[in-house]
């Protein structure tokens, strides 16, 4: 009997040794994240400002994670649909992630969803927003973006823009310098920035509402920029107006970044967040910033969170006012 206790104790341990086993691969395979490529989904078109500056931040996080970030293009929706499937159809591991888009704190007013906006992500990091503008073709009568106003003035509902989408940033900034104005214009929505631009390239579209995915065609002569949206006018284009320096009350930069779908383990969130903090400021993500106008506007992750929960229940007030609510 004097040798039970000892007997116990030797068991103890034998048990507590295979339950240490056990862990081990769990925590090891944790803490080996990424062993595999990871997706990064773009809800545009390929060739887009967005897609531009999402492709040089993937290449360079791909050196600090050890794994390719492959980017994938999933258009539709206004920005939505390819983060929305994300959020429903991917595990939360971590191998699939998406850009996520102030659309997306803006859809749910407008029509009904099958996601929620903040309950089925997982918020990764906040990386840089838009610089917005309106642009003409080269030979289009409309000088100025007062002229393109005072035309639908006169021809109301007849005159038309196009934008990325309804209910994208593009689409509602627009919107509402139309309320302001006491203007009708025809909205034309497209899938992305590269199938508009070519759609008024080609004399389809009279003008466009976009992200800098235009600068190309304005730095070469073949599109004619008419007013930006910023706080104050761009640096690559001094002598184009902000549109509240022309009297219209609208400044849009719509911040963007990167999300998971819910669930995701806190430390493969950390990973996923440093290596792509350390990308967006490297000198190739710089650079691209700096054509497209942009700047980073980095936040971690409990702060892309916590902004994103403000921003939705702002984003209502802006919903309501432009009448786009979505009708019960």
């Amino acid at each position: 009997m004097a040798h039970q206790p000892l007997r116990r104790a030797c068991l103890g341990a034998l048990l507590l040794a295979l339950a240490g086993g056990a862990l081990a691969p769990a925590a090891s395979a944790q803490s080996a994240f990424p062993t595999k490529p990871i997706t990064l989904i773009v809800p545009f078109p390929a060739g887009g400002s967005t897609d531009r500056h999402l492709r040089i931040v993937a290449q360079d996080a791909s050196k600090y994670l050890g794994q390719p970030v492959i980017v994938e293009n999933r258009p539709g929706a206004g920005g939505t649909l390819g983060t929305a499937t994300m959020s429903r159809t991917a595990k939360p591991d971590g191998y699939t992630v998406a850009l996520y888009t102030l659309a997306m704190l803006r859809m749910p007013y407008m029509q009904k969803t099958s996601w929620d906006p903040i309950n089925d992500f997982t918020f990764i990091i906040g990386l840089s927003g838009y610089t917005f503008g309106f642009t003409v073709r080269a030979d289009s009568p409309y000088k100025t973006f007062n002229e393109y106003i005072e035309a639908a003035r006169q021809h109301p509902g007849t005159i038309d823009y196009g934008s990325t989408g309804v209910g994208s940033s593009p689409h509602l900034l627009i919107e509402e310098v139309a309320i302001n104005a006491k203007v009708k214009l025809n909205h034309v929505p497209y899938k992305g920035n590269a199938d508009m631009q070519q759609a008024l390239l080609g004399g389809h579209v009279m003008a466009q509402s976009d992200a800098t995915g235009w600068d190309q065609f304005v730095d070469s002569g073949k599109m004619r920029l008419l007013v930006t949206f910023g706080e104050k006018r761009t640096t690559r284009w001094p002598d184009v107006p902000t549109a509240q320096e022309l009297g219209y009350k609208v400044v849009s930069t719509s911040p963007y970044g990167l999300a998971g779908p819910k669930g995701m383990d806190p430390a493969v969130v950390k990973t996923l967040h440093d290596a792509f903090k350390k990308a967006l400021f490297d000198p190739a993500s710089i650079e691209v910033m700096k054509q497209l106008n942009q700047e980073p506007a980095y936040r971690d992750s409990a702060d892309y969170k916590a902004w994103a929960q403000a921003t939705y229940v702002k984003e209502k007030g802006l919903i309501e006012y432009l009448g786009l609510m979505a009708k019960d």
